[in-house]
């Protein structure tokens, strides 16, 4: 019998600050909307609040560019201390259009993404963008034992997700970049197939696929930075999101 998932939204969220609680604002909509947490859920949590409450935040007027950024930036007529900015949370650059403005880059936690995660979405102030979490699997940790913590919370997974464009494929789609509680990849290896052929290959990247479905009880506009999956039949695990990094020794297109 297959299990029933359900994907649902946390309402009510407050804007988030330096310093405030992610746990503590989850705990309280949960239980307001009359969806108190239980043992065994996933909580799908977007990077942006959480880079908020870790006061990731920059105001643009405070970075200099330097000679490249400007050069970059002039042709696509890019904000040259956005582009700075990027190549500052960079650990290399992975392509690169000067016509277009493009950057993909590497992040310092081996994540390869446009702009190295930094965005403008959803963040109030025009001259005012949000870095990634400095480390997205302590920021699920964090919130994972806050709510065990609590008395009215519970033993549950935590993902921290944000939303990446695709080699090849067109629309964006949210991937886990945090990952607490679970093991982030389901490994068919050496089991057998639908016909009894046994699996020499498939690693499902289960936490990326909970990322993408939170997202579709979500949106980008409507508040509801949260969502909980629940009846999901996980294994637990303290690996974070380690293994969903491809090593560049495997990887055949950098």
């Amino acid at each position: 019998m297959y299990p029933r998932i359900e994907v649902f939204g946390l309402t009510g969220m407050p804007e988030f600050r330096p310093g405030d609680s992610v746990a503590a604002a989850i705990l309280a909509s949960a239980e307001s909307q009359g969806t108190p947490l239980r043992d065994g859920d996933v909580l799908v949590v977007t990077q942006k609040i959480v880079s908020k409450s870790e006061g990731l935040l920059v105001n643009l007027n405070s970075i200099i560019p330097s000679p490249f950024a400007l050069a970059f930036a002039e042709p696509a007529g890019r904000d040259p201390r956005l582009i700075e900015l990027v190549l500052r949370e960079s650990r290399s650059v992975v392509r690169m259009d000067a016509e277009r403005g493009v950057l993909i880059t590497e992040t310092h936690h081996g994540l390869v993404c446009a702009n190295a995660g930094i965005d403008s979405s959803n963040v109030h102030g025009k001259e005012t963008v949000a870095l990634l979490p400095r480390d997205p699997d302590l920021s699920a940790r964090t919130i994972r034992e806050d709510i065990r913590r609590d008395p009215g919370g519970a033993t549950v997974a935590v993902i921290v997700s944000d939303t990446f464009g695709r080699a090849w494929r067109e629309g964006h789609v949210d991937f886990a970049i945090g990952v607490a509680g679970l093991e982030p990849i389901k490994d068919y290896i050496g089991t057998k197939d639908a016909v009894g052929k046994e699996i020499k290959v498939t690693r499902i990247a289960a936490a990326d696929e909970l990322a993408a479905a939170a997202e579709l009880a979500g949106g980008k506009s409507d508040n509801i930075p949260v969502a909980v999956i629940r009846g999901y039949p996980f294994d637990a695990s303290d690996v974070g999101s380690a293994p969903l990094v491809r090593e560049r020794s495997r990887d055949l297109f950098r």
